[in-house]
């Protein structure tokens, strides 16, 4: 295919959806409007006009001068492309690492900076697998089954945020994770079940790290303290903590100490109330066995 041809078909991605800047995001729109301004100073610098360097990076000038106003976040390609095009000895292209972080909506960032801190996380989740243990494949069916639904691009910019949060598995030294599922999440075959093998599977690999407790509340409990839906709890090593209910607090984060011995009392008791982790890695091998 001819450049000419490759800006013709790319042009429209300049009006895609997905890629536009958060305009509440201030540290994503400083970060892209000075990418954008960097390299329309480095354009300019070597001679080249809009229209010029729209064909030499192979997208339309629309989407360069999007860019280049902070308008629109930039793909990997077009930061290495116009790396390339520009002589930028690999500056440009190194942008990308904080260019991909504005993808991600601000709270998972947020949310991501919280558990990259913390030396612990308590997780009680009641209706899906949380983010932290999911496939990406898995990630991709419970986003995709969302109503309204989301873009195919808005689908991956929110699958690929949620996988990055799972970088805390690979920190060292390593943070105390402890998760509670519902047996009735364990048992839903979202996705299909080869799908559904394979996130089973994770869930078993995680679950035999020595940092990381998981355990199964059985759907056969007489008494169950988890009803009011989800609970985390996250402490930073400044001895800090926050925390979050669903069903306590109006399901905001909550910091002071009185709040958060109420949700410390009720994740403890889920935990005693839900099978041990022996148990509970026994009944996923069993449910893996049985898909």
């Amino acid at each position: 295919m001819t450049v000419d041809g490759e800006v013709r078909l790319l042009g429209g991605e300049a009006d895609e959806p997905g890629w536009e800047v958060d305009p509440d995001d201030e540290w994503g729109v400083a970060v892209i409007t000075t990418v954008g301004r960097q390299l329309k100073l480095r354009r300019e610098a070597v001679g080249m006009r809009a229209a010029e360097f729209a064909v030499a990076v192979g997208y339309g000038e629309d989407l360069v001068y999007k860019v280049e106003g902070g308008k629109r976040i930039p793909r990997q390609e077009y930061l290495d492309k116009a790396d390339e095009v520009l002589g930028a000895g690999g500056l440009v292209a190194a942008a990308w690492e904080d260019v991909k972080r504005v993808r991600y909506p601000k709270r998972v960032r947020e949310l991501g900076k919280l558990e990259g801190r913390a030396v612990e996380i308590a997780l009680y989740e009641c209706h899906i697998i949380p983010g932290l243990l999911q496939t990406p494949e898995h990630a991709r069916a419970v986003i995709g089954a969302a109503q309204p639904p989301y873009s195919p691009d808005d689908v991956e910019r929110m699958v690929a945020a949620r996988l990055a949060r799972q970088s805390v598995f690979e920190r060292s030294p390593a943070p105390a994770l402890s998760f509670v599922l519902e047996e009735g999440v364990l048992r839903r075959p979202i996705g299909g079940r080869m799908m559904w093998r394979q996130q089973l599977e994770r869930l078993l690999e995680v679950g035999r790290l020595h940092n990381v407790v998981l355990q199964a509340m059985p759907m056969d409990c007489d008494s169950h303290s988890g009803l009011d839906g989800r609970i985390e709890l996250l402490k930073f090593p400044d001895g800090t903590a926050v925390g979050r209910s669903d069903g306590a607090f109006n399901g905001r984060p909550v910091h002071e100490l009185k709040h958060l011995r109420i949700l410390e009392l009720r994740y403890g008791t889920i935990r005693a109330q839900a099978l041990s982790p022996r148990e509970s890695l026994a009944f996923i091998e069993q449910l893996l066995g049985e898909t």
